[in-house]
């Protein structure tokens, strides 16, 4: 169901026939004054229409956005969470600001430096044959990766290797941010966790509705050593028993709703 490529294989509404679909790129951001005038700077050399998800930012990142915002209202908008509500409730707001607004597909990548932009055309031309593309920091070596930090490298690998094997998927890295969605894919999503888990209960229904889903390499880049999960998830063991009680809740989800394809359903029960 999923598939990878090498490095080197090769946006919106009232659009006129000759006219290209339209993509939207679109960041969650919480806390990221340091980063977010630089990156925004980036992306737009590559996109001409940024959504920035401010999931209740209290360093000085709302207000640089509102100027920004202010300054470039044809190609960035900004939706103001009034509280910190979590990466997945940031997504879904991206989710819905892009079917909302007739686009034929969004980019997402975090505002913290960890992803680079001028990768962004790449996976909008892969999103050509594939509902999701999806960056994976562990499909190539680059010159000058960073090492992760050991627990998080352990989850991700324990969690994609269960993941692939209870849907059917072949993933390297299921958690890593940097994606292309395109917006037929989005509308299959009914996503309910509002942190760090989103990620799973999103690889479950792609597998329910069937969507096709393509990774291709990016660079394995840590600035943020220190990232807080939030609370008790910032202890590894009770982060990696949260991510498993999340995936077999939607698989559970799915399978209720009837969902759930038959040559999956036997895979995903636990003996």
């Amino acid at each position: 169901m999923s598939r990878s490529v090498s490095e080197h294989s090769s946006a919106g509404p009232h659009l006129s026939a000759s006219q290209p679909p339209r993509w939207l790129v679109a960041l969650p951001v919480y806390n990221e004054v340091n980063y977010v005038d630089g990156v925004l700077d980036e992306v737009l050399r590559h996109s001409d229409r940024i959504l920035v998800v401010d999931d209740g930012s209290s360093d000085g990142t709302t207000e640089k956005l509102r100027s920004r915002r202010d300054g470039q209202p044809d190609q960035i908008d900004v939706i103001h969470h009034e509280r910190n509500r979590g990466y997945g409730a940031a997504l879904r707001s991206a989710f819905e600001y892009t079917l909302h607004h007739g686009y034929a597909g969004v980019v997402t990548l975090d505002c913290d430096g960890q992803h680079q932009p001028h990768r962004i055309p790449r996976f909008i031309e892969a999103a050509k044959t594939a509902d999701i593309v999806s960056g994976s920091r562990y499909l190539k070596k680059y010159e000058g990766d960073d090492e992760p930090p050991q627990e998080r490298m352990f989850i991700n690998r324990r969690i994609t290797a269960d993941i692939n094997e209870r849907l059917g998927f072949s993933l390297t890295d299921a958690f890593c941010g940097f994606k292309a969605y395109r917006a037929e894919a989005l509308q299959a999503f009914k996503i309910t966790d509002d942190g760090y888990a989103m990620p799973l209960e999103l690889w479950v229904q792609a597998a329910a509705a069937g969507l096709s889903v393509l990774e291709i390499p990016v660079p394995l880049i840590y600035l943020d050593l220190d990232r807080s999960f939030g609370g008790s998830l910032d202890h590894a063991e009770t982060r990696l028993k949260y991510y498993n009680q999340v995936l077999d809740s939607a698989i559970e989800t799915v399978r209720s709703e009837g969902r759930l394809p038959e040559r999956i359903a036997a895979k995903s029960s636990h003996a």
